[in-house]
Parts: structure tokens; sequence; C-alpha cells
């Protein structure tokens, strides 16, 4: 079973170009739901899993005390595995096709409002440091472009076109996108990089843009304690997210009149009805502000 799971991970990273975040995601799942079966009394093998045996998993998760968010995206990797199996001839029958996934319900993504935006880009200026320098870039970088975390992270100097004031980013299965800059986002990464940046640790860092104190590319982890250190300080705990200005980002730029496609293109969205989640908080921004300002509302 282990050797049919790595052969599927190899195909999901070579043939579909899946994130290692996404690859990691699949391996933890996958390797949950083996164990299952091998713990399992009828499953000696891939041909004596069913649907009633797969059920039985999904009761499991249940019982585990994982959200519906979880379960659904475990269950999807049971049934992304077991196509795989039945594509390449070791099944001759999917036990996952008659399965439904646990319920999920849309969840709106979070947007700070502009003054929000401004107190935690704000943050970082209270001291000067080189560290403050750099956080200061990665915040007004990432409010600037939208751009994921795992983005921002990967980015290397060659990315960053000054002179176009625009910087490269590769999304999703290594897809490429050039979003533009603003002057403020320019002037800050560029007073990291004469002032704040480390020097590399080794050969494999000094591309990097952004580094750690030790001079090694900084991680999404220590990003994420970096903003939670800034949202304390700006009064905002509780309330960012790694993708906190992403959101933000997409949410501003709709409303203030940014066509949807374009909002899409920017975000780097291979589907515009991923975007469009966007519009719902528009909407609700304008029923508030006519609440306040309609003399009969």
């Amino acid at each position: 079973m282990h050797d049919d799971v790595d052969n599927f991970l190899h195909y999901m990273t070579v043939e579909r170009g899946v994130s290692t975040n996404t690859l990691a995601a699949y391996r933890n799942d996958l390797s949950q739901l083996v164990q299952f079966l091998e713990e399992h009394d009828d499953c000696s093998g891939w041909a004596n899993v069913n649907d009633a045996v797969i059920t039985e998993y999904v009761l499991h998760l249940h019982g585990l005390g994982y959200s519906d968010t979880t379960r659904a995206r475990k269950v999807a990797s049971a049934k992304s595995l077991f196509g795989f199996l039945v594509r390449e001839g070791h099944l001759d029958k999917d036990p996952t096709e008659n399965v439904t996934s646990p319920k999920v319900g849309r969840s709106l993504p979070a947007a700070l409002t502009e003054d929000e935006v401004d107190r935690l880009l704000a943050a970082p200026s209270v001291v000067d440091t080189a560290e403050s320098a750099r956080d200061q870039a990665m915040l007004e970088l990432l409010y600037a472009t939208g751009m994921r975390v795992t983005e921002l992270v990967s980015l290397d100097l060659e990315d960053l076109d000054f002179d176009s004031a625009s910087v490269r980013c590769f999304g999703k299965g290594g897809k490429e996108r050039m979003i533009p800059l603003h002057e403020q986002a320019i002037e800050a990464v560029s007073a990291y990089l004469g002032e704040g940046r480390p020097e590399p640790k080794d050969k494999a860092s000094r591309p990097a843009v952004f580094l750690n104190r030790r001079g090694s590319r900084l991680t999404r982890q220590g990003f994420w304690l970096v903003l939670k250190n800034y949202a304390r300080q700006a009064g905002l705990e509780g309330k960012i997210t790694p993708h906190t200005l992403r959101h933000s980002f997409a949410t501003h730029l709709l409303r203030g009149g940014a066509q949807l496609r374009h909002v899409q293109e920017l975000l780097g969205h291979a589907s515009i009805t991923t975007t469009q989640v966007y519009t719902h908080l528009t909407s609700e921004h304008v029923r508030t502000e006519y609440d306040k300002a309609h003399p009969r509302a």
C-alpha cells in the first residue's frame, strides 16, 4: 500500500505540479488512511477496500474530532488516490465513488479595514533595526501585491524589477505572474535591501530576498511569528491570519472599483469563482455604509 501511495504522490508532483504544501497534506492524509486500513481486520490490500470500509473511515475521522473542513479534505485525498489506482489498473472499482464528503459551509475570508491595515503596516517603524526594515518591506509587499505568504518567502532578488515597478512570483503549480508595485512598497523593499538584509549564510540562501537573522531564507513559520507580533502591537490580535493581507488587498481593490477579472489575475486564481467570494465582502460593506448614511435606514 505504501508503495502505491508513493507512486501517487510522485504522479501528483510530476504530472499535476502540486505545491509542496499540498503534497505534504496529501502525504499526511494518506498515511492516516493506510494506517486505518492496515489496522482493519478485513483489509489486507486495496482490493478488499469497499464503500463500507471507507464509510467506517469517515466515521473514524469524525470520532477523532476533526472539523468538517479537515474531514472533507481527507476524504478528497482518499478519492484522489483511489481514482489514481483505478486509472493505473490496480483496482476495478473505486470504493469512494458513492461516499459523500462532509458538507463544508463557505466561510468568507476576513479582511481588515483600511485603518487597521495602516496600523499594522506602521507597527515595524516603531523601532529602527535591520529586522524591522525587513518586516516593513514584507508587510508592504504583501498588501501591495496580494501574494500568498509562500510566494513572498520564495521570492528571489531576480524576481524584483524596480525599473518596471513590478515583481514576479510563482504561484500554485509553478504558474508565473507579474504584479505591479506602488512607490511605497518599492521604497520599503529598497530600504531593506540597502540597509537591513543580512549577509546570506550560504550559496543556497544568496538569491533569497527575505532572510532571517542567521542569513537563511525566511520560512512561512518564521513570517507567521513576525506577523503575530505586529498584530499584537497594532491591537489586532485574533483578527490576523497569514492570508489576512491577501484578503484585504483583494477586498479593497474591488471596493475601489477594480474589475473582478483583473483581481483574479493579480491573485493568481485559476478560476474566477474563487475570486468571486470577495464580492460578498464588498456587498456587505455597501450595506453597512447604506445603513449608516441613509436617513431612513
